[in-house]
């Protein structure tokens, strides 16, 4: 509140503000689980569209296509799956947050092969003691 403004009126100019920055920005219409792609797709009042790899988030890794399709929109600033109990900000997936700063640092550093089929390719190499991918 500024120095000598009422409550009331920190109130009004906080709303008048949080007005002027929805009109000009785009709200999420609509969020659907793109089972072709893999991934969640956000799509905005403008026309444009949000698209995220699902199991790249923290609490999806393993869910199913079923459970990944039950997404919804909370609000006009999140993403919930009920069933999974997971929630996301829209503005963070679009700065690239999809977990804590663990998890995150964790995905930095295990990269794609802590993926399902990464996993699965890169385990009998790492059982021998090679990095994945690599020749005897």
């Amino acid at each position: 509140m500024a120095e000598g403004q009422t409550a009331t009126a920190a109130y009004l100019d906080a709303t008048r503000r949080g007005i002027r920055e929805r009109s000009a920005s785009p709200i999420p219409v609509s969020v659907r689980y793109d089972l072709s792609s893999r991934r969640v797709v956000v799509e905005f009042s403008n026309g444009s569209a949000f698209w995220v790899p699902a199991h790249a988030l923290q609490g999806l890794e393993s869910a199913s296509d079923e459970d990944l399709s039950e997404v919804e929109l909370l609000g006009e600033t999140g993403l919930h799956w009920e069933r999974l109990d997971v929630d996301f900000r829209i503005s963070g997936l679009m700065a690239g947050i999809f977990g804590t700063a663990a998890f995150m640092e964790a995905s930095r550093r295990d990269g794609p092969s802590q993926a399902p089929a990464g996993s699965a390719v890169s385990r009998p190499d790492g059982a021998k003691g090679r990095r994945p991918g690599t020749s005897v």
